[in-house]
């Protein structure tokens, strides 16, 4: 069954706690989404709130992925550029699509509606992201139409000893 993917959505307390009820399960199970497992939805909450401010400011928008349940099955954030000479592309942050629906095409999916959404962005050109590398990744995106274009060695420290890639990759919405 297909996800039904919403951009702004209205953040009601179900969707709040769907979203960190997400990110708390991809991340424990080893989903390179910001964390290290094992964590709590306590440890996640600040940074799902950081999100929900830039959302609030007009910085971030949400794309959201719901199963046929209604449930949050998939989510990304697109950020805008700040700077005047950047603003013709966005960010895609905290991609993730839950660890029950793994291997669905929804994670291509979720990809193939933050590139509709973000057609919609007067002046967008590209999405820009960044992911943790060792975990094929980088194929993942690449399959998606995403380009390498800049790698900085050992920039994600997971833990002592265990220094990860920052991959960046941009794909053109041409």
């Amino acid at each position: 069954m297909p996800l039904t993917f919403t951009l702004d959505p209205a953040i009601t307390p179900a969707l709040r706690d769907g979203i960190l009820d997400l990110w708390t399960d991809v991340s424990n199970a080893g989903g390179a989404v910001g964390f290290v497992p094992p964590v709590t939805r306590e440890d996640v909450r600040p940074e799902l709130v950081t999100h929900f401010v830039a959302m609030a400011e007009g910085r971030h928008r949400l794309l959201v992925g719901c199963d046929e349940q209604g449930a949050p099955a998939a989510t990304a954030f697109l950020a805008h550029n700040t700077h005047r000479l950047q603003k013709h592309w966005v960010w895609l942050y905290t991609v993730m699509v839950h660890p029950r629906h793994q291997g669905k095409g929804y994670g291509r999916d979720l990809l193939a509606a933050a590139e509709d959404a973000a057609r919609t962005f007067d002046g967008i050109g590209a999405i820009r992201l960044t992911c943790r590398g060792g975990l094929g990744l980088e194929r993942f995106y690449g399959s998606c139409g995403y380009k390498e274009v800049g790698r900085i060695p050992g920039a994600i420290r997971v833990a002592p000893g265990d220094d990860r890639d920052d991959v960046i990759m941009l794909r053109p919405l041409d």
